[in-house]
């Protein structure tokens, strides 16, 4: 029979009860140390006292309107959002997927009202991520994501990882959008140069195109800016965010130039649940913390010594591990054994990780770990790779 949840997740034989900063507690009480912070999620840890007083103090007001009113909770989280971006305005939506449907349908409203409907292709790149709804799958274009899922959405072409000279051919006059994560999440932990974003926006200037940039694993402080773009000193005209702009709270958001996003005029995008009170508060309390120059300053300096203690991991088990990529606290272990196993071995050392594509073990951990916890981290991961390499 059936179960009564839909089968679609292998889950671990783990359920956790509650979480204290960067632990999770399971049901049993055993203490996990948590480096997948429910997938980039729990950016500011489990139980964040602000954000835990922000959702109490917006829950004894009010919860949903609807956005059929103003709603200043929206409209403070927006202001913060547009005055640390690039970006004039902002959709908030409930997750990532709501906001990468959203950025296609951005692109496509543009070139309609430029007057060129047909202008509608998007280059996306191998590898990519960009949620499980059809329009995401169709520009993702995997075939572990989009097998008997067809007929996929037209207008979508994928290109080799990184490859510059794939893209410099394929772009045109004719192309709607380019759509990319500065560091690819589930595609393994993979950073596009900064001198490579800075040519696609140099080819997307040239041609005209929509630069729109999927930072929804990568943003929120986790690579030690509040956005990876800002590496290559760059900007998009679109970004989708979402995971740790909630910290924990179903939270996402489309920004956008004024130019990219004129199209989208009174009814042609809505969102019942999305912008409401409860999840605006604690995103935009979020963002106060997060996008301090102090705290985004200690991202950096404990993404070093997690780095550090990391090379030292691979060097003692070369039989595990390749090596170690990413930037700040979004990291990869590139493995030469399956991730997955290394994930069930920590289990056994009560170390929470994250497998990816390209034989990689995410390591996202709260943004707010501490030193004693990183070197914890590390002790942890020592042992789970020694059950493995014997």
């Amino acid at each position: 029979m059936i179960s009564h949840v839909l089968p679609t997740y292998n889950r671990a034989p783990i359920a956790f009860e509650r979480g204290e900063g960067s632990w999770a507690i399971a049901t049993d009480g055993t203490r996990y140390l948590d480096l997948g912070a429910g997938i980039a999620v729990n950016a500011l840890g489990h139980a964040n006292p602000d954000l835990v007083a922000t959702l109490t103090e917006q829950a004894n007001r009010i919860w949903h309107v609807s956005n059929l009113y103003q709603i200043p909770e929206q409209e403070k989280l927006a202001d913060l959002l547009v005055e640390h971006t690039f970006a004039d305005t902002a959709f908030i939506t409930n997750s990532g997927t709501e906001a990468a449907e959203l950025a296609i349908k951005m692109v496509r409203k543009y070139w309609h009202e430029q007057g060129d409907p047909d202008r509608y292709e998007i280059l996306t790149f191998e590898g990519a991520f960009h949620g499980r709804s059809t329009g995401a799958i169709a520009a993702a274009g995997s075939e572990k994501m989009v097998k008997g899922f067809g007929p996929l959405m037209p207008g979508f072409r994928q290109l080799p990882w990184g490859d510059m000279e794939a893209l410099k051919a394929a772009i045109s006059d004719r192309t709607a959008a380019v759509m990319l994560e500065p560091v690819q999440g589930e595609g393994g932990i993979r950073p596009l140069p900064d001198a490579d974003l800075r040519l696609i926006r140099q080819l997307c200037d040239q041609t005209g195109a929509l630069l729109v940039l999927d930072e929804v694993q990568s943003g929120m402080g986790r690579t030690g800016k509040l956005f990876a773009h800002e590496y290559a000193g760059i900007t998009p005209d679109i970004m989708m965010i979402a995971k740790g702009i909630g910290g924990g709270f179903p939270l996402g958001a489309v920004l956008a130039t004024e130019k990219a996003a004129a199209g989208m005029a009174a009814g042609t995008h809505g969102s019942t649940y999305g912008g409401n009170p409860l999840a605006c508060a604690v995103g935009a309390r979020v963002m106060q913390i997060v996008a301090a120059p102090e705290f985004l300053a200690e991202v950096n300096r404990k993404a070093a010594l997690f780095r550090q203690k990391l090379e030292g991991l691979v060097a003692a088990h070369p039989d595990v591990f390749d090596f170690v990529r990413g930037q700040g606290l979004m990291l990869g272990l590139k493995c030469k054994v399956a991730p997955g196993d290394l994930v069930k071995a920590g289990y056994g050392e009560h170390i929470l990780t994250v497998a990816a594509a390209d034989d990689t073990l995410r390591l996202l951990p709260p943004l707010t770990i501490s030193d004693e916890e990183i070197a914890e981290a590390v002790v942890r991961l020592d042992r789970a790779a020694g059950r493995i390499d014997g």
